[in-house]
């Protein structure tokens, strides 16, 4: 078996470097002990095709295969471990769900958008006596027929406060277990969603 990295990933692992040095590493102290999110360095990751590296192209994403993306966050996290998970959530956890489990209609709304770095995404599944216990967790999620009456707090949410859609993750159906836990797309400014 041949372990050596292809061309392409070379390219790769070399254009994350040299993004991590001459965009991420600028000011990185600074926004770390200001605790404030590298806006401007994510709109260009997104630009370069970082925020959907894995994704279809026909989705606005990359098509990138996991060696590469794994190139690109070690690079990145070797710099700005907090601009790397940004990036991470919105790959892995965020484009990930909806390009696997989404509808079409899903995938044009919202899809698109994130691969293509337009907008950001947050994965909700944290909560304050469950940790990411999902089981555990108390959110709920009733179905009202249109729509599900949504309930519940989650806390530590990578992107919580920048994102414009969040997968949350909330029990449906109790009875089931962790058969019976979902994620729903809930958008920023919906009502009777706040982020604290």
């Amino acid at each position: 078996m041949n372990f050596n990295l292809t061309e392409e990933h070379i390219m790769i692992r070399d254009a994350a470097r040299d993004f991590a040095k001459t965009e991420l590493l600028p000011g990185v102290i600074e926004r770390d002990e200001n605790q404030a999110f590298p806006t401007e360095q994510i709109k260009k990751l997104g630009e370069l095709g970082f925020m959907g590296m894995m994704v279809d192209p026909k989705y606005g994403g990359a098509g990138m295969d996991t060696i590469s993306y794994v190139l690109a966050m070690e690079e990145l996290s070797k710099v700005d471990a907090s601009a790397s998970v940004v990036v991470s959530v919105n790959n892995s956890l965020v484009c990930w769900g909806l390009e696997k489990y989404g509808t079409e209609e899903q995938k044009q709304k919202y899809l698109v958008p994130l691969a293509k770095g337009e907008i950001i995404g947050a994965f909700c599944l944290s909560e304050p006596e469950a940790g990411s216990d999902a089981t555990s967790q108390q959110t709920t999620a009733v179905d009202m027929g249109d729509h599900y009456l949504l309930n519940g707090t989650k806390n530590w949410i990578t992107n919580g406060n920048t994102a414009s859609v969040y997968l949350v993750i909330a029990q449906t159906n109790p009875e089931k277990g962790h058969r019976g836990i979902n994620a729903l797309i809930v958008e920023k400014g919906m009502p009777g969603f706040e982020v604290g």
